[in-house]
């Protein structure tokens, strides 16, 4: 990744927090590198470099600075916003898919050779595969270590690595101190598997906007909202687990509830994924507000975010149900095919689609054509004919989605726009947007409407965001 030095450095100087996850402050003297708003003295020119990656910064030596903490910085926003090779890989290394499945499953699931997945990324962040992940096992045992009260040799384990030495090894490398120095002596207090932590972001956060979408469409028993609060249940690799989010100032409050702290690592990655906290809001409304019909919305309201989702799976379900009803029917019609497939009463897991694919049809409370929609969707998800994860290549997934039976244009683009991240997803027929493009003065034809869009181009699904609401 190129990176220029001066902009760079202007930023460091600024201690400009927009900057942090898209590049690390690598300082020669002390070899301990940095987010860029580091409120420390700003190092001389001469000893400095700046690395496109905490890997990279990790594999050549620098140790992680203590005071701003540049591994718990957000996520670099070309992760979610790109759809190319490097990065679906940094997608899936954050879902944990190197600790389970190594760099061989890795490559697999991406349709490439090993060697010519490291060249990639490599080439791009100065890191392969292996030290990308080496680097998040790091963040994840002292997020374990400074949280929790478990062993040390517990957390070694829980947080992918493969023996304590190991551990013990990466530790003293990533923060120049053994894991024993890292331990709080504040501990979390919560029940046994339970793990409170902050979930960074770039300001600024419209989260009324998006916890009010959220919260109209929970689904009973699954999620749930109130308070400010969102709370929903999680199927994560190992067993399941359940997340409450809070939002603050400069981060969002999770406690998240595991049933193996080996789910740490993918259920944080699921959580920012569903809140969009990885976006860089600067750079969406600054080009949202060029356009003088969006321009006032932007102002009144920054940092609108993508509701996204934890599953793609659950979410291609809402959107087949959400076809042609209201809101509130859809969460009616889900609340009862959840409880229908759910093994056991109380806290519910969305079902997965093996179990959807086989369920009978009383759990399907829809029109018979809608209902063999679902099914065909649970069965090539099931089959593994369709991929909805956040890996997966989203053309690809959008062109199977069209074969299905009863899936068109509008549900594809809603699934590729929630569940598949894509920033820049418009739906011109969609009866809100039209709304919402009228209230604006916008055309609301559907074929004017989507000429008038290709403006907000590489962001039209905020801009669509937006027309929703002002419906």
């Amino acid at each position: 990744m190129e990176l220029d030095f001066e902009r760079c450095y202007r930023a460091v100087d600024s201690r400009d927090p927009r900057f942090d996850g898209w590049f690390v402050t690598a300082v020669t003297s002390t070899r301990i590198y940095c987010r860029p708003s580091c409120p420390a003295v700003t190092p001389k020119r001469q000893n400095v470099r700046f690395l496109p990656s905490a890997a990279a910064a990790q594999r050549e030596g620098f140790r992680a600075c203590l005071r701003c903490r540049p591994d718990a910085a957000p996520g670099s926003p070309e992760w979610d916003n790109r759809a190319d090779v490097v990065a679906r890989a940094m997608r899936l290394i954050a879902d944990g898919v190197v600790d389970r499945a190594g760099v061989p499953g890795l490559a697999s699931r991406l349709g490439y050779t090993e060697r010519h997945l490291h060249r990639m990324l490599h080439a791009e962040l100065g890191a392969g595969p292996l030290a990308l992940a080496r680097a998040q096992r790091a963040q994840t045992a002292r997020i374990l270590i400074e949280t929790t009260d478990l062993g040390l040799a517990e957390i070694a384990f829980a947080a992918g690595f493969r023996s304590v030495r190991q551990f013990n090894e990466t530790i003293r490398d990533v923060y120049g101190r053994p894991p024993s120095a890292l331990r709080s002596s504040a501990v979390a207090s919560g029940a046994p598997g339970t793990i409170m932590l902050r979930l960074p972001y770039r300001a600024p956060l419209h989260a009324d906007g998006l916890f009010e979408y959220l919260a109209a469409r929970a689904i009973p028993g699954v999620e749930l909202a109130d308070d400010g609060r969102y709370q929903r249940t999680l199927r994560l690799p190992h067993g399941p687990g359940s997340a409450s989010l809070t939002p603050r100032d400069g981060y969002v409050q999770a406690t998240l509830r595991l049933t193996d702290v080996r789910d740490l690592a993918p259920a944080v990655a699921r959580c920012r994924r569903l809140l969009d906290l990885d976006a860089d809001p600067h750079a969406v409304d600054a080009a949202l507000a060029t356009d003088p019909a969006l321009a006032e919305t932007v102002e009144k309201e920054p940092g609108v975010r993508l509701p996204r989702a934890v599953e793609g799976f659950e979410l291609a379900v809402r959107a087949v149900v959400g076809q042609q009803v209201s809101v509130a029917a859809a969460r009616t019609v889900l609340g009862k095919l959840v409880r229908t497939c759910a093994p056991t009463a109380g806290e519910l897991l969305f079902p997965d689609a093996a179990t959807v694919a086989e369920a009978p049809d009383e759990a399907f409370a829809m029109p018979a054509t809608r209902r063999r929609t679902v099914r065909a969707l649970a069965a090539a998800v099931a089959s593994g004919d369709l991929v909805l994860d956040n890996g997966t290549d989203r053309a690809e997934a959008t062109e199977k989605l069209l074969e299905l039976p009863g899936v068109g244009p509008w549900t594809a683009g809603y699934v590729a726009l929630r569940a598949l991240g894509d920033p820049d997803v418009f739906l011109p027929t969609d009866l809100g947007v039209r709304r919402g493009a009228a209230a604006l003065g916008l055309p609301d034809e559907p074929a004017a409407l989507a000429g008038y869009a290709t403006r907000w181009r590489p962001w039209r699904s905020y801009a669509l965001i937006r027309l929703w609401r002002n419906a």
